[in-house]
This record gives C-alpha cells, sequence and structure tokens, in this order.
C-alpha cells in the first residue's frame, strides 16, 4: 500500500517501506537506531503502541490525550510521535458524525482513539466493554458515557446484548468479530443483535480480513453504510505518509493496493 503510493508519486527511487518485527525489549534500541539508517519515520502496531509514546521527544496533543501512538517522525528535533488511528477514522466515515450517538465497543488502544477521535469531530460517544470496570475507567478518561447492557440475554448463551438501534453509529473496536462471515451474518461474538443493525447506521469494524467480517456483512445486508478495517487502515496510512514526506499521497492507489493484497490468489 504504502510503496504503491511511493511508486504514483515518484518518490520509490529514494523512498521505500518496510516491516520489521521486533520483541518489546527490542523496541526503544531499535527506534533509537533507526535515524542514523536513513529512515524518516516508522508506523507503531500493536503492542508496541504505549511505547512509541515513551520513547518520543515530542507528541502531538493526539499521541498525548490517547496515551499512544502509532507514528514516529524522526527530525533535527528528535522523535516526534503521532496518532493517526483517530483521524483515519474520521476521514474514513462518509459523513460527519457532529452531533450523532456512537457506541464504540471495547476500550483497549484501538477504542481510546476511536472515542477520542469521535467525541473531538462532535459525537455523543458511549462505550461498552465485555469487562465494565475497563470501560468506565476509559469513560472517565475522555469524558463519554458507559453503555451499560443491565441483565443477561435469554438467549441459549446467555450473552449480554447491546440495543444498537439508539446509535446512529457503531464502531467495532474488538478482535472478536475478526472471523470472516462466509455464508452467515449471525454477530456472535458481539454483544449485538444483527436485528438491532438497520438502513440508518453508519457501522465501522476496524478488524479486516481476506474477506468481510460478519459485522460488515450483517450492515451490509440490511443497507447500511458500512466501513470496513482496511478503509481505515489506507486513510492512517495517507496520514502517516503525508507527514513524512509532506505529500498528498494517493488514496486510491493505496486503496486498490491494500485490498489486491488482502484478496487470495
Amino acid at each position: 500500500m504504502q510503496n504503491a503510493a511511493l511508486a504514483e508519486l515518484g518518490l520509490a527511487g529514494e523512498w521505500s517501506y518496510e516491516a520489521i518485527e521486533v520483541a518489546a525489549e527490542e523496541f526503544e534500541p531499535l527506534v533509537r537506531s533507526l535515524p542514523g539508517r536513513d529512515f524518516a519515520g516508522v508506523n507503531v502496531t500493536v503492542p508496541h503502541k504505549l511505547a512509541a509514546l515513551a520513547v518520543a521527544d515530542r507528541a502531538s496533543a493526539a499521541a498525548r490525550e490517547i496515551g499512544a501512538s502509532n507514528t514516529l517522525s524522526f527530525t533535527a528535533a528528535g522523535i516526534e510521535a503521532e496518532n493517526t488511528d483517530a483521524s483515519g477514522l474520521i476521514a474514513a466515515l462518509p459523513e460527519s458524525p457532529r452531533g450523532r450517538r456512537a457506541l464504540v465497543l471495547g476500550a483497549g488502544g484501538s477504542a481510546r482513539a476511536a472515542v477520542w477521535a469521535l467525541k473531538r469531530a462532535g459525537a455523543l460517544v458511549e462505550i461498552w466493554n465485555r469487562t465494565p470496570e475497563k470501560a468506565q475507567r476509559l469513560a472517565a478518561k475522555l469524558g463519554v458515557a458507559v453503555k451499560s447492557t443491565g441483565s443477561r440475554s435469554d438467549d441459549a448463551e446467555g450473552r449480554y446484548i447491546v440495543d444498537g438501534a439508539e446509535f446512529d453509529l457503531l464502531v467495532n473496536c474488538t478482535t472478536v468479530g475478526l472471523a470472516s462471515a462466509n455464508e452467515s451474518t449471525d454477530l456472535e461474538p458481539l454483544p449485538l443483535d444483527a436485528d438491532s443493525v438497520r438502513d440508518t447506521h453508519v457501522v465501522v469494524d476496524l478488524a479486516y480480513g481476506p474477506s468481510p467480517t460478519p459485522l460488515i456483512a450483517a450492515a451490509t445486508s440490511r443497507g447500511a453504510r458500512a466501513v470496513d478495517g482496511l478503509d481505515v487502515l489506507v486513510h492512517q496510512g495517507a496520514a502517516s505518509l503525508r507527514i513524512w514526506t509532506g505529500r498528498n499521497p494517493p488514496l486510491e492507489t493505496m486503496r486498490r493496493a491494500a485490498r489486491e493484497r488482502r484478496t487470495p490468489a
């Protein structure tokens, strides 16, 4: 995706993008060595986003307030931290979330970025998490509400169920819906009833794989506007590339490259 963008921008001769796997204990030494190896910056994935913020000399307001960084830049002033998870989510939405009720499922790192971004964009945000205490801590930190599920439902599994119909925007930041949908649009083990997804919803699933997740499949089948994790990833990546190169990345080229990479041969 990034290399396809660099090629279209005419930068492939001097820029390249590569993957580096690193253990937690080796993260800081590796990052500090990269400026001397002509790296302009790095994207950082789980589980290193907290460490990325800690290693930075300077951080944007977004990275500080979210408490994590997914983008580091190496400049003459030192290591600079940014969080493009937040801006990537907002850019991927089909319309502004201002004034809309948004339900965020999860309370981990990606949920922190989503809640921060949605609130900053003017949405009325509530959080649900399997562990209510985690949702409460995140809600208190970011100044949003917690969605209570009350008692367990009476289905065979005794799941907690959230009524998604009362929201305009549903954002899944958990990994429990990662499995491919195949022929099914059952949302188990998400706390959503598929029947509560309406054609008036905007539905975002940050998880993505070789085929649509059950949540995205359910949303599409019900006429909702669906945004899968790959779309968000493209906008996150474009924001990072813009920081490093100062150029506007070709979004369609990046999207096409990401989807081609996802599609099995």
